[in-house]
């Protein structure tokens, strides 16, 4: 799932959506405690920037959150959509508000461990210029193959790859996207040389890899499995360190072959540079026992995302950290640039 900016369209101005389960829909999720909160943060609502378009995978993960959040601090988290420029807009701006506990943002690793590396000029410094707050959830993705190759298992793709050089190809949602990035790390890890077919979007992949015009392809477990199911294109694995129970009948890739190999999109949570402590583990502390609720963790499912244990903002600033470092090479190393 993309993670990854999943849509290109701008919203002008601000569009407060108050959050809730479905996209676009203006939900209030208010408290009958909000009046008992004794002048003690928060006293209103708080804004959640989602640097993303409504309706993608990151604001859906959001609003399903949120909802319970605002059940366990007592006021409204209300969703603002910022897409622009992969998420970096959004993020920006979020990087520029009060870090007073009323203004949070809900990202991916896209704004903060990839943009980084292949967006020099961004207006914010992703390890400086916020308070990390929590690991919300992570998104694998699975390795699909066409039917038109003779391969049924990760090992027989790469010694298929290495037995004709050069002669297969991948999709993917565009350059320096996560499905980008996490084809060039197996292909790299595994020796073999592989064709890079950008597309606009990974839909609009699937035809050509269902009729073997493309060979491959990293999509999120939502979108890909119901091809698999069809038959119209095959599972290999999954990119998770440890099998998912979303697809619990794949391997991992790293299981399969490449020991080590692992990604996921995550997502998570952070305020402005400058959050005192006692608000940042209030605010943790919410978000950690909203993903524990049985229906969080169905809803997150659904939408292809595993909820995270519990954790730190250390913790998750540390995730973060090496997410960062991972994908500074695998950039590096194959000269990814967005052009």
């Amino acid at each position: 799932m993309p993670t990854t900016p999943l849509l290109s369209s701008h919203m002008p101005g601000r569009r407060p959506l108050l959050a809730g389960l479905v996209a676009g829909t203006a939900l209030a999720v208010l408290s009958p405690f909000a009046a008992a909160q004794g002048g003690q943060w928060p006293e209103r609502a708080i804004r959640v920037i989602v640097p993303f378009p409504p309706s993608g995978a990151t604001d859906l993960v959001a609003r399903v959150v949120a909802q319970k959040v605002s059940q366990e601090l007592g006021q409204s988290l209300v969703i603002d959509n910022r897409p622009g420029a992969g998420g970096t807009i959004g993020t920006a701006e979020a990087a520029k508000a009060s870090a007073d506990g009323y203004t949070l943002l809900f990202t991916t690793s896209s704004t903060h461990a990839i943009s980084p590396h292949l967006m020099p000029k961004l207006a914010y410094r992703a390890d400086k210029d916020f308070t990390p707050i929590a690991h919300v959830a992570d998104a694998a993705s699975v390795l699909l193959v066409t039917n038109a190759l003779p391969v049924k298992t990760v090992q027989e793709l790469i010694s298929y790859a290495k037995a004709n050089p050069g002669k297969l190809n991948y999709a993917t949602s565009g350059n320096g996207t996560i499905v980008h990035l996490n084809t060039a790390a197996f292909a790299a890890q595994a020796g073999i040389t592989l064709t890079h077919v950008p597309y606009k979007g990974t839909a609009q992949s699937i035809s050509d890899l269902a009729t073997g015009q493309v060979h491959m392809l990293f999509d999120s477990i939502p979108t890909g499995m119901p091809h698999v199911a069809s038959g119209r294109l095959r599972a290999l694995a999954v990119t998770s360190a440890e099998r998912t129970q979303l697809a619990p009948q794949l391997p991992t890739v790293a299981e399969s072959g490449l020991p080590g190999y692992a990604s996921v999109t995550w997502f998570g949570v952070y305020a402005p540079a400058g959050l005192k402590p006692e608000l940042t583990a209030k605010i943790n502390a919410a978000f950690n026992k909203a993903m524990q609720n049985p229906e969080v963790i169905a809803s997150l499912a659904k939408l292809g995302a595993e909820v995270a244990k519990p954790g730190t903002p250390a913790q998750f600033a540390d995730l973060v950290k090496a997410d960062s470092a991972r994908w500074a090479k695998v950039i590096q190393d194959n000269h990814i640039t967005l052009d």
